[in-house]
C-alpha cells in the first residue's frame, strides 16, 4: 500500500515555486553577492592590511581600532608579512596627482576629481545603499504595519481615520515631499532613512488592512475570541503571521525604491554627505566632467541599476510564489 505524501510547510512550498523561476535566482544571487561585498569592504579595499605581523605579533588592521592605531605607529622595522585587500585604496584617501585617471594600471575604476579609487568608493558605497534601503524600509514597514493592523481589525472610526491618513500621505508626491523636508535638514544617511521610513509607510498599511479585514472574519479568529484571547493576541499571534505574505513582497520592492531615491538624493547633493562614498555622490561628479570621465558615469550608474533591478526580479519572484493561485 502507497504511503500518503509528506505535507510541505508553507515556507517549502514557497520556495519550491521561486527556486523554478530562474530569473528571480539570478536576482538572489546578484543581491546576496552584494551582502557579501557590503559586509566585507574593508576586506577588499583599504590602504591596511587585513592582516599583518607587528613586533611579531599577528594584528588585523582592517577590522580593530587598535590593530589599525598599532600599525599606522609601527616603524619598517617592526612590521613583518602582511596581507592587503585586493584593492590597496581607502574610499577617503584623497590624490590629487592621480585625479580623473581612466581605467586601468593601479586604479581598475579609474579614479575621480579628487584622486580617489572609484572601486574602493564603489565597494564602501554599497554599504549606504543597503543600510538606507533596509533601514528606511523597515521604519516604514513597522509604521506600515502597526497601523494597518489597527484599521482592519477594529474598523468603526478607527478604520475611518486611518484610511484617511493614508489617502492624506499618498496624495504628495513622495520625492518631492521628501525633498522638501530635506531642503531645512543637515544632510545625513540617518535624516534620509527616517524620512524615507516616515513616507513610505501607506502603500504596507493599505495592504496589511485590506488582509485584517478578510482574516478577522475566518473561523480561526472567532475561535481565539471564543475560548478569551486578548485583542493583542489575536492582531499579533493569529492574524499577523496569516497576512504577512503581501507586505514581504512589498518590502522587497520598496528597498529597491528606497535605494534609488537614496542616490537621486546624493546626484542633487541632498543625500549624505562627503567624504562618505555613495553611488549617486560618485555619479554626480560625472555633470562636471560627462565630455570625457565616462567611467563616473558608466560604473555607478550600472551598479544603481541592477541592484535595483535584482530587487525587482526577486520581489516579483516572491510575488509569484506566494500567490495561491499558483500552486
Amino acid at each position: 500500500m502507497r504511503s500518503a505524501p509528506k505535507k510541505q510547510s508553507y515556507t517549502r512550498l514557497v520556495w519550491n515555486q521561486y527556486r523554478r523561476d530562474r530569473v528571480a535566482i539570478v536576482g538572489l544571487i546578484f543581491v546576496l553577492a552584494l551582502f557579501v561585498i557590503a559586509l566585507g569592504a574593508p576586506f577588499l579595499a583599504g590602504s591596511r592590511p587585513i592582516a599583518a605581523v607587528v613586533d611579531h605579533e599577528l594584528v588585523f588592521p582592517a577590522v580593530t581600532n587598535k590593530a589599525r592605531l598599532a600599525w599606522d605607529q609601527a616603524g619598517a622595522s617592526q612590521r613583518g608579512w602582511a596581507l592587503n585587500p585586493p584593492v590597496k585604496y581607502g574610499p577617503t584617501e584623497i590624490n590629487l596627482t592621480e585625479n580623473l585617471e581612466p581605467p586601468g594600471g593601479g586604479h581598475w575604476l579609474g579614479t575621480d576629481d579628487r584622486g580617489r579609487d572609484v572601486m574602493a568608493r564603489m565597494i564602501f558605497g554599497s554599504r549606504v545603499s543597503l543600510s538606507v534601503g533596509f533601514v528606511a524600509v523597515s521604519i516604514y514597514t513597522f509604521i506600515g504595519i502597526f497601523l494597518g493592523a489597527l484599521a482592519g481589525y477594529y474598523g468603526g472610526k478607527v478604520d475611518v481615520v486611518i484610511s484617511r491618513s493614508i489617502e492624506v500621505m499618498m496624495c504628495f508626491p513622495t520625492f518631492f515631499l521628501i525633498l522638501t523636508v530635506m531642503a531645512f535638514l543637515k544632510p545625513s544617511i540617518y535624516n534620509i532613512m527616517i524620512i524615507l521610513g516616515i513616507t513610505g509607510w501607506p502603500g504596507v498599511a493599505r495592504l496589511v488592512r485590506g488582509e485584517f479585514l478578510k482574516q478577522r472574519k475566518l473561523d480561526y479568529v472567532t475561535a481565539a475570541r471564543a475560548v478569551g484571547a486578548s485583542d493583542l493576541r489575536i492582531i499579533f499571534s493569529h492574524i499577523l503571521p496569516n497576512s504577512l505574505a503581501p507586505v514581504l513582497v512589498s518590502a522587497t520592492f520598496g528597498v529597491a525604491g528606497a535605494i534609488l531615491v537614496e542616490s537621486s538624493l546624493s546626484y542633487l547633493g541632498f543625500g549624505v554627505p562627503p567624504p562618505t562614498p555613495s553611488w549617486g555622490e560618485i555619479l554626480s561628479q560625472s555633470k562636471h566632467y560627462i565630455d570625457f570621465a565616462w567611467w563616473l558615469t558608466i560604473f555607478p550608474g550600472a551598479a544603481i541599476f541592477l541592484t535595483v533591478t535584482a530587487y525587482n526580479l526577486v520581489g516579483e519572484g516572491l510575488r509569484d510564489a506566494v500567490d495561491p493561485r499558483l500552486k
